[in-house]
C-alpha cells in the first residue's frame, strides 16, 4: 500500500530563472540575482507558517565557477550582504543555518562569516540549509570514501557521511523556471522524494507558490517502491 503524504518536513528548491527574469525586463543579470535574494528572504520568513522543518536551497553549485567572472563576483557579494543583513533575523526567528558543499573553498572572509553564522544560529529549531560550492556527485564520492575508511560501503554508511546527514529525509524537491533536471543537486537524497517542476521564474516565486506546492504534496501518495 502507498503512504499518504502529510506535511513536508524537508523541502529543497533549485532556484532557477534569475537571469531570464532580468533579460525579460532588459535589466542586468545582477538585478535578477538581487531579486532572487529578496525571494529567498520572503520564503524564509514564511517558514513558521508551514510544516517545513528544513528548507534547502541550491545557491551556488561547483559548476557555477564556469560563469563569467563578474557574475560570480556579484553572486559572492550578494552572499556577503545576505549573511550580514539577515543573520540577526535568523537568530530572532529561531532559524538554524546549515551549509552543504565545499564551502570552506570559498573566499576566506566568506568562510569566516559563515562560521560565525553557523555558531550563532546553532540552537535554532527550524533549519535553512544552503548549498554552496556544492555538487551532489562530489558529495556522494566523499561520503563513499569516508564509509570505506570505516568498513563496508553500504547505503546506510554512505548516508551517514552525506552533507545532509543531520537533516530530515528529503520529502519534496521543487525546481523553478520550467527546467526539468536535477543539475547535480541532492541526487542521493532524491531517491524517494516527490518532485515538482514549475514554470515560475525564481524572483517571482512567493510564499503562496510554496504553500500551493505543499498542498499538492499533501495530496500525493508516496509508495517507496511498493504498490
Amino acid at each position: 500500500m502507498g503512504e499518504g503524504a502529510e506535511g513536508a518536513r524537508h523541502v529543497a528548491i533549485i532556484m532557477d530563472g534569475n537571469g531570464r527574469w532580468a533579460k525579460a525586463r532588459h535589466l542586468p543579470r545582477a538585478i535578477g540575482h538581487q531579486r532572487g535574494v529578496e525571494a529567498v528572504r520572503k520564503l524564509v520568513r514564511s517558514l513558521k507558517d508551514t510544516s517545513i522543518e528544513c528548507l534547502t536551497l541550491y545557491a551556488f553549485s561547483s559548476e557555477n565557477w564556469k560563469r563569467p567572472e563578474d557574475e560570480v563576483g556579484d553572486l559572492m557579494n550578494l552572499m556577503r550582504k545576505f549573511v550580514k543583513s539577515d543573520l540577526p533575523e535568523f537568530i530572532s526567528n529561531d532559524v538554524k543555518l546549515h551549509i552543504l558543499g565545499d564551502w570552506r573553498g570559498l573566499a576566506p572572509d566568506i568562510v569566516e562569516m559563515l562560521e560565525d553564522a553557523l555558531e550563532r544560529t546553532s540552537n535554532g529549531s527550524r533549519t535553512l540549509a544552503v548549498a554552496l560550492n556544492y555538487g551532489s556527485q562530489q558529495e556522494i564520492a566523499r561520503a563513499a570514501s569516508a564509509a570505506a575508511r570505516e568498513g563496508d560501503i553500504t547505503p546506510d554508511a554512505i548516508a551517514r557521511h552525506l552533507d545532509t546527514a543531520a537533516l530530515p529525509p528529503l520529502d519534496l524537491l521543487i525546481r523553478t523556471s520550467g527546467e526539468v533536471r536535477l543539475s547535480n543537486f541532492l541526487l542521493w537524497q532524491c531517491a524517494y522524494a516527490e518532485m515538482m517542476f514549475v514554470d515560475t521564474l525564481w524572483p517571482d516565486f512567493t510564499p503562496a507558490h510554496l504553500a500551493e506546492a505543499l498542498e499538492q504534496f499533501a495530496g500525493r501518495e508516496r509508495r517507496y517502491g511498493g504498490r
